[in-house]
Order: C-alpha cells, then structure tokens, then sequence
C-alpha cells in the first residue's frame, strides 16, 4: 500500500536508549526493519551529517539536466537530490519508506521554496512493490539505496519494478558503495570513537563512536552508531544495516534481470573503476 503526499506534516522521532535495543544482527533482514529505518528517524541530524556530500549531487543533477521527461527516485529522503534537480529544472517523483524524512521534505519545501515542491510529488512505500501509472526516462537510486535490499528476492523484485517503470530507451541509475574488507573484518566488540558534534535541533554536544558486526553469510553489515550526550543525558544507539553487494554479483543481477548496455563507473566520474574505488555508479537500458 502507497500513500500519496499532498500537505506537509511534521513528525519528531525519539532515539531510543541503549539500554532498550532489543535486536541483533541476527534477527535483521527484511525491508522497513529497524536496521533499515532508525537512521532516518532523525533528519536535521542526517542532514547534518551529509551536507558536505556533493559529488553524487552534481552527478544527479547533471543526468537531471539531460532529460526532457518526469525523473523517478527510490530513497528520496528529506531531498538532498531531490531539490538539486527540480532546482535545475526536472520533474522529479520521490518515493521513500521513511515518513519522518518525507516529512522534513514537505515541511522544508512548504516553508522555503513552496514554488519548487510543485515540481516534486512526493509518495510513501515500498520501492520493491510500489507500481505507478507512469513511465519514466530516468529512474535514479542514489547514495546506497540498493543496500537496503537484503535478500535476493528483494533485489530481483525491486529491479523488475525499476524495468516496469522505465519508458522504452529510459535510463536506470543508481551508485552502491564497494565493500571494504578492512570494515567486513572489524572487531564487533571495538568501538571506534569519532570527534563530537553539536546536535542541530538539541544543540547538545554528543559524544560519537561506531561498532561493525558483520554477518558473511547474509553479506549484511550491522553498524552500531552510539551517541553519547556530554552533559550525562541518557546516550541512544542507532543501527544502520546494509547489504554488502560485491560488484561481479551485481553484474549478475543485472544480467538476470534483462537489462543491457550496463556500464560501471568510479565515484560518479566517468572513469572505469578499479581498486580504489568508493562508489560504484552503475547506468544501465532495458
């Protein structure tokens, strides 16, 4: 089921203690789990964090620039692309599983560019199941939204949902981070500590460190994220659970799933990749 956006609406995610987090990697797996949804429950925070990224944004907006029809985008969120290229000029459908980063969107959008949303229609669902009315010339999913598909029938589902919405001779973008084996390999037992921030909304200072469990057999990393606040508040844990996607598996999935002309680029250039590459751009035809 999809739920279409129409009016803003604001939603405040409460971070859940330490002490309350009940799961394991063991018990992560399937799409809209917690491991998928908990670090988008706080978007000033998440927009704090990547504001710095633009790479992938030029990227985007270029690929934006080039077409003449509707753009659909999987994982959305509060719109760090999304507003680039409407920005630019595009028509852009979101679709996102996170209500609280929708919400940010609207309210963003209802406040400082209310001309601008009217390019951007907003929906809530499933990236896998949600089918649409339309077709469109450029299906983007940016900045590791596949990582979120978990099991290979996420990911099979999900790319037949990509070709039943793509207009013929469209394009299918989308970039993965390339695993590193120095992460995969982490003690999940150490925690790797991280300078202090100052929260955008609370304006406490907190107290940062990451925790890596990883499972080989699901190909999943679990990511600990500990905040600590420095005036002793209660500290909270967010998980942040990925699919590991090696990149000749991928060409496989492509493969199976009837897409042709699939080409693979470096860290949103138009260089081939190779060993030190970060993001792994993929563009592909049905």
């Amino acid at each position: 089921m999809t739920e279409r956006r129409s009016k803003a609406s604001q939603s405040k995610a409460e971070p859940r203690p330490a002490d309350e987090i009940d799961i394991s990697l063991q018990s992560l797996g399937q799409c809209g789990d917690f491991g998928a949804l908990a670090h988008y429950a706080d978007p000033a925070y998440y927009s704090q964090c990547y504001r710095s990224r633009k790479q992938d944004v030029n990227y985007y907006v270029r690929l934006a620039r080039k077409q003449t029809g509707n753009i659909l985008e999987y994982g959305c969120g509060n719109g760090r692309v999304t507003i680039a290229m409407a920005q630019a000029g595009a028509r852009v459908w979101g679709i996102d599983l996170s209500k609280p980063m929708l919400n940010d969107l609207e309210q963003y959008l209802s406040q400082a560019y209310p001309k601008l949303g009217e390019r951007i229609t907003l929906l809530h669902g499933d990236m896998r199941l949600l089918e649409l009315e339309q077709r469109f010339s450029l299906i983007l999913a940016p900045f590791n939204v596949m990582l979120h598909l978990y099991t290979r029938q996420d990911i099979e589902l999900f790319l037949q949902n990509v070709k039943r919405h793509l207009l013929p001779g469209g394009q299918f973008v989308c970039d993965v981070s390339v695993p590193q084996i120095s992460d995969l390999a982490r003690s999940p037992h150490k925690h790797y500590k991280a300078p202090s921030f100052l929260h955008p909304v609370t304006l406490q200072k907190i107290g940062y460190a990451e925790r890596f469990e990883y499972d080989p057999i699901r190909q999943l990393l679990l990511v600990w994220m500990e905040f600590q606040p420095e005036d002793g508040s209660q500290p909270w844990t967010v998980p942040l659970t990925h699919r590991q996607y090696f990149p000749c598996e991928l060409e496989a999935y492509f493969g199976h799933a009837g897409f042709a002309s699939v080409e693979w680029t470096a860290d949103f250039s138009d260089n081939p990749p190779d060993a030190a590459t970060d993001s792994l751009v993929i563009t592909c035809r049905v």
